[in-house]
């Protein structure tokens, strides 16, 4: 599988959320379009018409003795373009690659895996009509009654987790027709399920000094995305921030902002679902990210706003990290280095909720070409 590494990295270059590969989009894929509303639970499956689609799970744990942790997993699936009446088990028409990482305040830095490999043999896909995604002994499944059963045995630490829907998915933009650019085709079908309760373990990895690794129950919340799209963001896009928060009373807020050239924003929204069920939407103007804090990576040198301000319209909210070493080094599979972290979340000093923030386009600017 990693011979296509070079093949994968000349093709691919970086797309929304996730550090997750998106091509240029072409005749053969799919477009979005704004009439074409989501449909659960059959959306919640693959698409394998659009060039690429990530299914992207983040949450905060709470260990027994009630120290936290932060966890994320992603899974993506990208076509190739390869001839799709190829009919060789070997045809490359798609790759299932997949980010794991665990946030441990105890080892003071981000423990990460992933994985690539070309779909098939039933050892790596994404299937149709229901979550079931699957990278060799890496898999998130949707049961039946709605949860996640998400199993990943990487290196140097586990998570073994139930996500059990407590409320509706959040289905984001226009019934699910997500903007992210100035042009309507700069867009993704894209929807949210957050409050998911966890349950389960993880094997944390073993802290500075010892050598035995340390399998503990956990209990939580967590935050899923689903998006699927076919096309690049705009050109002038050099990367991008995005928070997804469960907040104590239930509410659920999500706001993104791509990054242009000189910092301003080529996109911007976000939603705020109230624990009554109602929705409130910002535009572009309405939304921003303000960094406070940096911190600045020993491996890359990269520096990261890792402290910020949130806004979305007349509310402000603050994020501070879990810990600032949250950095993920994803060059062996998608070729992003970029953020990924647990924060928390308050406003004017009481504190609302728990989040991941997602920051790229830090390390480097993503090389998007024209479209």
């Amino acid at each position: 599988m990693w011979g296509l590494r070079a093949k994968v990295n000349a093709i691919l270059c970086v797309g929304f959320l996730s550090g997750v590969p998106v091509f240029a989009a072409t005749p053969e894929f799919a477009a979005v379009t704004p009439n074409h509303p989501i449909t659960l639970p059959q959306d919640s499956g693959a698409h394998a018409p659009f060039r690429t689609e990530w299914w992207y799970a983040t949450g905060w744990l709470t260990t027994p003795d009630n120290q936290p942790l932060g966890f994320q997993i992603t899974f993506f699936r990208s076509a190739t373009g390869h001839d799709a009446a190829d009919p060789s088990a070997f045809a490359p028409s798609q790759l299932i690659i997949a980010h794991a990482a665990l946030s441990d305040p105890a080892i003071g830095h981000l423990t990460h895996d992933q994985r690539i490999a070309r779909q098939g043999f039933g050892l790596a896909y994404a299937k149709p009509g229901n979550t079931d995604v699957k990278l060799d002994a890496w898999k998130i499944i949707r049961a039946v009654d709605g949860h996640y059963d998400v199993t990943v045995d990487a290196n140097g630490f586990s998570l073994h987790l139930s996500l059990t829907p407590t409320q509706a998915p959040l289905v984001q933009g226009e019934h699910g027709y997500s903007r992210k650019g100035p042009r309507p085709e700069q867009a993704s079908y894209y929807y949210s399920e957050p409050q998911l309760r966890v349950t389960g373990s993880v094997v944390r990895p073993a802290a500075a000094g010892t050598t035995s690794k340390n399998e503990t129950t956990v209990t939580g919340a967590a935050w899923l995305d689903h998006e699927w799209s076919s096309t690049l963001l705009d050109a002038d896009a050099v990367g991008w921030d995005w928070l997804g928060a469960n907040l104590t009373d239930g509410s659920a807020l999500m706001a993104f902002k791509v990054r242009g050239r000189d910092g301003h924003a080529v996109w911007a929204h976000a939603a705020l679902r109230n624990r009554d069920g109602h929705v409130t939407t910002f535009d572009p103007g309405q939304v921003d990210f303000t960094p406070i804090r940096t911190w600045r990576s020993p491996r890359t040198n990269t520096s990261y706003p890792v402290s910020m301000t949130v806004k979305t319209g007349a509310l402000t909210w603050q994020l501070e990290p879990l810990m600032d070493d949250q950095e993920l080094d994803s060059r062996q599979s998608t070729g992003a280095v970029y953020w990924e972290g647990a924060v928390r979340v308050s406003r004017d000093g009481v504190a609302l909720g728990r989040a991941y923030l997602e920051l790229t386009g830090y390390a480097h600017a993503l090389r998007l070409g024209k479209n």
